[in-house]
């Protein structure tokens, strides 16, 4: 996060809820960029570097999903997914290309300014503890480098969001203890965070593409009613 005002990029074609929603960001001391279209949200992101993105799924041009999957090619910026859609897919499609959180239409700006501010104050040491952060962390072929914020496994580096990469670690740090939706939330996201706590299901699951561990989880297990453990390696 830049040592100045946290900087919102808000990429909302909506003008008159783009302009309700800056006031309240910059009554909160946050630095705001509006833009109204998606390839030109690409290109201020990229100059600008904000500390966050909220962006709009339903952009005339380049919609948020293609806006979000190009950001992450360069910045590893918080995410905040705006949808005019309650459905499901919606959630997933956006969380799917490295959304951190989302937001469903019609909202309180004061929720999607809480949301920004519990984003922004995650911890940026890492999750769980001394032991990850002197030691690194490995299991079986799979290794983090905390300190360099890197994930292999065997010689493959495995490209991680921010998001993903602190799950990761919340339950590499403490290998095969069983870590409900809440307590992942409160370690990841942050005591303060209100929303779907189905959130943590959508980055497992990216998290066990990525690893190739989705067809027979062996790095990350599901513990039937209470929620997720670290397994051991293959």
């Amino acid at each position: 996060m830049s040592t100045l005002a946290p900087r919102v990029l808000l990429v909302e074609d909506e003008e008159h809820l783009a302009q309700l929603v800056q006031r309240y960001l910059e009554r909160d001391r946050f630095e705001v960029c509006i833009i109204g279209d998606g390839n030109q949200a690409v290109e201020v992101a990229q100059q600008w570097q904000p500390d966050v993105i909220v962006l709009d799924l339903g952009l005339p041009g380049m919609d948020g999903v293609e806006v979000c999957r190009r950001v992450r090619t360069f910045s590893d910026c918080y995410v905040i997914m705006l949808t005019a859609r309650a459905e499901e897919v919606d959630k997933l499609v956006g969380l799917s290309v490295g959304a951190d959180d989302y937001v469903t239409k019609p909202f309180s700006p004061r929720e999607l300014l809480a949301r920004v501010g519990a984003l922004l104050r995650r911890p940026r040491e890492v999750v769980g503890g001394d032991r990850a952060a002197g030691q690194g962390l490995s299991i079986g072929t799979l290794r983090i480098d905390v300190a360099a914020r890197e994930v292999h496994l065997g010689d493959e580096l495995v490209d991680l969001t921010r998001t993903e990469f602190e799950v990761l670690v919340a339950l590499a740090a403490r290998p095969r203890m069983v870590f409900s939706r809440r307590r992942l939330i409160d370690d990841v996201w942050g005591r303060d965070w209100v929303g779907d706590e189905h959130l943590v299901d959508v980055h497992i699951a990216h998290l066990r593409r990525k690893l190739g561990d989705s067809s027979d989880p062996a790095f990350i297990r599901t513990v039937r009613g209470v929620g997720y453990r670290m397994g051991p390696g293959r």
